[in-house]
């Protein structure tokens, strides 16, 4: 009989160590899904924030690539031959420029 309850008592300790235990793993895990959760929302922050940032770059390029068109067409500059020449002179500059 005094076995028995010493057996009893054995067990009844073993379940409540193995039932803190297995809270204390669950509670670890709870928390390392969080941060993870928390890591995967700061990305994704980021992530909206870098493609709204690549669509204004994206724009911008647009925009200057337009204006860089329109003024090639007019920029008495580029018809010049010293475009050719690798160390643009003074002279040569403003022989180019219209008077």
């Amino acid at each position: 009989v005094f076995q028995s309850h010493e057996e009893d008592d054995r067990k009844v300790r073993r379940r409540e160590k193995n039932r803190v235990a297995a809270q204390r793993s669950r509670k670890k895990q709870t928390q390392k899904a969080d941060k993870l959760h928390e890591e995967y929302e700061s990305l994704e922050q980021e992530n909206t924030s870098l493609k709204r940032e690549i669509g204004k770059l994206t724009d911008e390029m647009k925009h200057l690539s337009e204006v860089l068109k329109d003024h090639e067409k007019i920029c008495p500059l580029l018809h010049c031959t010293m475009n050719f020449v690798t160390i643009p002179r003074p002279d040569a500059l403003a022989s180019c420029l219209p008077r």
